[in-house]
C-alpha cells in the first residue's frame, strides 16, 4: 500500500554520530520503501547558512539526494533550529520547501502539516525571538557575516536557549490547546493534524466546533529514531 513517512526534529549534528548513522540507515530503509518523506523541522541542530557546507552537512545533503534519486519526494519545512535552509539546500537535495502551515490532501484525507512552535504560544519570550528571527531583513544581515561568526552565533544562542528552558515549565512550552483549535479552525477544520516541535509524542484528539481532529505529535531523535507511516487507513507511530 502506498504510504508517507513524516519525521520532525532529528537535530543531527557531527557531536552525535549515533543518531546520525541512524538516520542514513533510515533513508536506505523505511524511507525507501515510502511514495514520500517529509521532515517537519529541526533536520540539523542548527543551520547557519546554505554556504556552510562542512563534511558532516555535505554528508546529509549527499545522503538526501540519493534518496530524492530513486524516486521518492521529498518534501522540507523550517523548524526553530534550521529556518535559514534555503532553495539552495533544497535543489541540492531534491526537495521541496514546504511553507508552515501547508493543508494537503494525503491519501484521501485533508492533513495540515506544522513545524509546531507557532502553536507554543504561552512561551511568549520564544515568540518574540521567532518573530525577530523570521525577519527577512534580519536574516540578510546575519547571512551577510563569514560562516564562522554565523556558526558561533548559532552556538550561543542554541546555549542560551537551553539555559532559558530550564526555568520554564512543560507547559509553557507545550503547545495552547486554542492555539491548535484556532489552526484547526483557519484550515477548515481538516481531519488530522501532524507536527513536531514539543518532543511529546503522542495521538490527540480535538473537537473544535463540531468536527473531530486527530493531532499527530512527531517524536524527536534525541535517543532513538521514529516516524509516523501513514496510508489510506491511517496513521501510526513507528520506533526504529
Amino acid at each position: 500500500m502506498q504510504h508517507s513517512i513524516f519525521v520532525s526534529d532529528l537535530h543531527l549534528c557531527p557531536t552525535r554520530p549515533a543518531i546520525s548513522q541512524t538516520f542514513f540507515d533510515f533513508l536506505r530503509g523505511p524511507a525507501a520503501r515510502a511514495e514520500a518523506l517529509y521532515i517537519l523541522g529541526d533536520l540539523f541542530e542548527y543551520w547557519a547558512g546554505d554556504d556552510d557546507n562542512d563534511p558532516f552537512n555535505a554528508s546529509v545533503l549527499a545522503a538526501l539526494r540519493d534518496l530524492a534519486h530513486t524516486g521518492i519526494k521529498l518534501f522540507l519545512m523550517h523548524g526553530n533550529r534550521d529556518f535559514l535552509i534555503g532553495d539552495r539546500f533544497a535543489a541540492d537535495a531534491g526537495a521541496r520547501l514546504l511553507p508552515d502551515p501547508t493543508l494537503l490532501d494525503l491519501y484521501g484525507t485533508r492533513t495540515l502539516l506544522m513545524h509546531g512552535d507557532t502553536l507554543c504560544t504561552d512561551d511568549v519570550e520564544y515568540q518574540k525571538f521567532r518573530a525577530y528571527a523570521r525577519n527577512p531583513a534580519n536574516q540578510t544581515r546575519f547571512l551577510a557575516q563569514p560562516v564562522a561568526a554565523r556558526r558561533a552565533e548559532m552556538e550561543k544562542l542554541r546555549a542560551q536557549s537551553e539555559a532559558a528552558k530550564q526555568g520554564k515549565s512543560a507547559e509553557i512550552m507545550d503547545v495552547n490547546s486554542r492555539a491548535v483549535e484556532d489552526a484547526l479552525r483557519k484550515s477548515g477544520y481538516p481531519p488530522h493534524l501532524i507536527h513536531g516541535h514539543t518532543h511529546r509524542p503522542a495521538r490527540h484528539v480535538h473537537v473544535v466546533d463540531g468536527h473531530e481532529c486527530e493531532r499527530w505529535v512527531l517524536a524527536d531523535w534525541y535517543e532513538s529514531g521514529s516516524y509516523l507511516e501513514v496510508d489510506a487507513s491511517g496513521c501510526r507511530a513507528i520506533k526504529l
